[in-house]
């Protein structure tokens, strides 16, 4: 299954950002090196939010990445919320469906 996990940061988040990117960049390729991080990056511009896609088995692993965040823990991400995303076209569609 996937999982996006959608990010809301404050309006200093770009000021703030260079104390703890270094920290939130190595959780991230953690992640990615157990196989559940696919894809993550700041969205919009001027940047408004993050989203990152999770291939797991339940969302409890895009929840623990978010809780141990340094983004979230240090109040640069003001909302975040994990969303099921039933994906069906793709090589990496986690439930492909074909017609035809």
């Amino acid at each position: 299954m996937h999982y996006l996990l959608i990010y809301e940061v404050a309006p200093d988040y770009l000021a703030r950002r260079p104390l703890f990117r270094a920290a939130h960049l190595a959780l991230g390729w953690q992640a990615v090196e157990r196989g559940e991080l696919l894809l993550a990056g700041a969205a919009g511009e001027p940047v408004e939010g993050g989203i990152l896609l999770f291939r797991a088995d339940t969302p409890a692993v895009p929840t623990a990445f978010a809780e141990a965040d340094p983004y979230v823990v240090n109040g640069l991400v003001t909302r975040w919320r994990v969303i099921p995303w039933n994906t069906v076209v793709g090589r990496e569609a986690a439930n492909p469906v074909r017609v035809g």
